[in-house]
C-alpha cells in the first residue's frame, strides 16, 4: 500500500474503489505503517475496522529472523572489494546449489553494472524500472529457478515480491532512508525462515546511521562500534576500509589498474571494466 502511494497511485486508487460495491472487504498490507497510508485507509475502511500488527505500529521493526550485518565504508572502492567475497562466502544448499541473493542498488545504471561485472563469476542479472516487462519476467524467472542466483535490483523489488528461500539480501547503496530499508532487508527471512542483510553505509551518512542503530537494537541486532561512530561525528568520519585502493580483487577476475575490475580492465581495485 505505501509504494503505491509512493509512486502516486492515489487517483488510481481511489477510482478502483469507487467503482466497487460499498460492501465489500478491503486489506491493507504493509511492512511499515506511515501517516500516508494510515489517511487513505481511513477513507476507504470506515466500519468494523481490525488492525492486526506485529510489533510497535508507530515505530520501525524489521524482522528479527534476519541477522543484519553492517559495514562502514571509506569508499566506492570497498564496496566493490566486499560485494564478491560476501558472495563467495555465503552457504551452499543441501544440494550444492549457489545462494540465493539479491543485491540493491539506488541507480539503474549502477544495477547493470553491477549485475554485469558479476555475471561471469557468479551468475547475476539486473531488474529496474527500465526493463520490459519481458525481460523482468525472465530475470525473475531465472532467479527463482537458481539459473541465475544473483539478482541485482532498483527498490522495484523491495516491495511486494514473496520469493521463496532467497538467503541473503545486500545492500551496495544505502536506500535513502530506514523504511526502505526495513523493506529490503524483508525480501530474506520470509515465512518464518532465517535470513542475512548486509549493508555497507559510507562514511558520509552519518544522519542516516542515527536512525538505524535503533532498528538494529529493537531486533536484537548488534551494532558496530564504526556505525556508532559515524552516527557520532554526524557523517564526517573516514569510515571503515577494507584494503587500500591499489589491492582489491576484481569481480571478474581481470586485470585492470591496480587489482582487477568487474570483467576486465578495471581502475584503481574495482572499477567498471
Amino acid at each position: 500500500a505505501d509504494r503505491m502511494l509512493d509512486m502516486g497511485f492515489e487517483p488510481q486508487i481511489q477510482k478502483i474503489v469507487r467503482q466497487v460495491p460499498a460492501s465489500r472487504q478491503t486489506l491493507f498490507f504493509s511492512a511499515t505503517w506511515p501517516k500516508e497510508v494510515r489517511s487513505i485507509a481511513a477513507q476507504f475502511v470506515v466500519n468494523s475496522t481490525v488492525h492486526v500488527f506485529i510489533g510497535d505500529p508507530h515505530q520501525l521493526n524489521a524482522n528479527a529472523d534476519i541477522e543484519q550485518r553492517i559495514e562502514v565504508v571509506s569508499d566506492r572502492f570497498a564496496k566493490e572489494r566486499r560485494l564478491p567475497e560476501i558472495i563467495s562466502s555465503l552457504p551452499r544448499g543441501a544440494d550444492g546449489s549457489p545462494a540465493k541473493v539479491i543485491v540493491f542498488a539506488n541507480t539503474k545504471k549502477q544495477c547493470d553494472q553491477i549485475a554485469y561485472g558479476l555475471s561471469r563469476q557468479f551468475g547475476a542479472s539486473a531488474i529496474h524500472g527500465d526493463k520490459s516487462q519481458y525481460d523482468r519476467d525472465n530475470t525473475l524467472r531465472s532467479f527463482k529457478n537458481g539459473s541465475r542466483p544473483v539478482m541485482v535490483a532498483t527498490d522495484v523489488a523491495a516491495r511486494g515480491l514473496d520469493i521463496p528461500n532467497v538467503e541473503c539480501v545486500i545492500n551496495f547503496d544505502f536506500p535513502n532512508g530506514v523504511e526502505d530499508y526495513v523493506h529490503r532487508i524483508g525480501r530474506t527471512g520470509r515465512a518464518g525462515k532465517k535470513g542475512t542483510a548486509h549493508t555497507f553505509m559510507s562514511s558520509d551518512e552519518g544522519k542516516l546511521a542515527s536512525q538505524l542503530i535503533p532498528v538494529l537494537r529493537k531486533a536484537n541486532q548488534a551494532v558496530p562500534p564504526e556505525l556508532e561512530q559515524l552516527a557520532a561525528s554526524g557523517g564526517f568520519g573516514r569510515g571503515r576500509s577494507f584494503g587500500g585502493r591499489g589491492g582489491g580483487r576484481g569481480y571478474g577476475g581481470g586485470g585492470g589498474r591496480g587489482g582487477g575490475g568487474y570483467g576486465g580492465g578495471g581502475y584503481g581495485g574495482g572499477g567498471y571494466g
